[in-house]
């Protein structure tokens, strides 16, 4: 199920063995499996995307750093 969604703290996601990368505050949707949720967002004309496991996700939704919009889309 995708949901929007909006960043407001510090979110971070890592590329392979790679440093984190801090996602941009603003605005994003998110697409939570049974394995991971994955982060899309735009930054002016690119597009960017990441798969973030469980437990950093419903970390960052407890902290506030990422803030549900209303009900979940089908």
């Amino acid at each position: 199920m995708t949901r929007t969604a909006r960043i407001t703290g510090q979110v971070e996601y890592r590329e392979g063995d790679g440093p984190n990368i801090t996602i941009r505050p603003g605005p994003c949707e998110i697409d939570e499996t049974a394995l991971d949720a994955t982060i899309s967002w735009t930054d002016g004309d690119s597009h960017g995307s990441a798969a973030i496991p469980l437990t950093d996700y419903r970390r960052y939704i407890a902290s506030k750093a990422i803030q549900l919009d209303g009900p979940k889309a089908a």
